[in-house]
């Protein structure tokens, strides 16, 4: 959706999934090409289409709120950034170089007791990233979450139905 950057819009439109009872499990937000409009990336799980539908209809009497897509069943570019500080011994570098290497993530911080890994990618990618390091020794996670943009020319795509991207 996007929306005027102003102060509590946030706050306001995630009051409203709060009072319905949905759980976000992915938000993003950030500035447009346009001064002054933000863009607002919401993952949420639903029921079905109906409930969605609801949803949608109330993000779209909230002040403030210029335009809200449902881009579920569209084809969209989706991508999540990750931080992830593995805990690394000089010996263990090497090996944890080459794991990373086929997600095309990148070492960006080094100390003497650990590496910290930046991922981008679908959330599946960055996920399956996580679970391979996992037995390293993860000592932080900070995940972005899913922010997309429709693909230029729309084709349906076969989505899961109890999720929806705003």
């Amino acid at each position: 959706m996007t929306v005027n950057n102003r102060p509590g819009v946030l706050n306001r439109i995630t009051g409203l999934f709060t009072k319905r009872h949905y759980n976000i499990e992915s938000i993003t937000v950030g500035h447009t090409e346009v001064e002054g409009i933000s863009r607002m990336t919401f993952v949420v799980n639903v029921e079905d289409e109906r409930t969605a539908e609801q949803i949608i209809k109330q993000l779209n009497k909230q002040i403030d709120v210029l335009k809200v897509s449902d881009i579920t069943d569209q084809a969209i570019v989706a991508r999540e950034l990750a931080l992830v500080k593995v805990s690394v011994t000089p010996a263990l570098r090497q090996e944890i170089y080459t794991l990373i290497e086929p997600f095309r993530a990148s070492v960006v911080d080094v100390s003497k007791d650990s590496l910290v890994i930046q991922v981008t990618g679908e959330s599946e990618k960055v996920e399956a990233l996580i679970e391979l390091l996992r037995p390293y020794g993860i000592k932080e996670v900070a995940r972005t979450g899913t922010t997309a943009f429709t693909r230029g020319s729309q084709k349906t795509a076969a989505m899961h139905k109890t999720a929806f991207i705003i």
